[in-house]
């Protein structure tokens, strides 16, 4: 098979892009475009959210992708998540 580019980051995931992948696959095309987002507000801690949300369904990973709005809320409930950790390790 041909090798087939990555999209451009700003060009919507597909249904038909992802229905052809496998989930972990999937994951990685999400993840790509999830990380540069949460990078823009969150750069040190980019990698370490961007894991975190990819426990997420794929369902609702799109929809972050498509609503900054829902993806903010879920890097501001990361950030919690993180600060507890970092006071329990204390």
């Amino acid at each position: 098979a041909p090798q087939v580019p990555p999209p451009p980051a700003n060009e919507s995931l597909t249904a038909s892009a992802l229905a052809s992948a496998t989930p972990e696959m999937q994951k990685n095309m999400i993840g790509e475009r999830l990380y540069p987002l949460i990078h823009a507000s969150q750069p040190e801690l980019a990698g370490k959210i961007t894991g975190m949300l990819l426990e997420m369904d794929n369902s609702e990973l799109l929809h972050l992708l498509e609503s900054p709005d829902a993806l903010n809320a879920k890097i501001s409930e990361a950030l919690q998540v993180l600060e507890a950790h970092n006071a329990t390790q204390d």
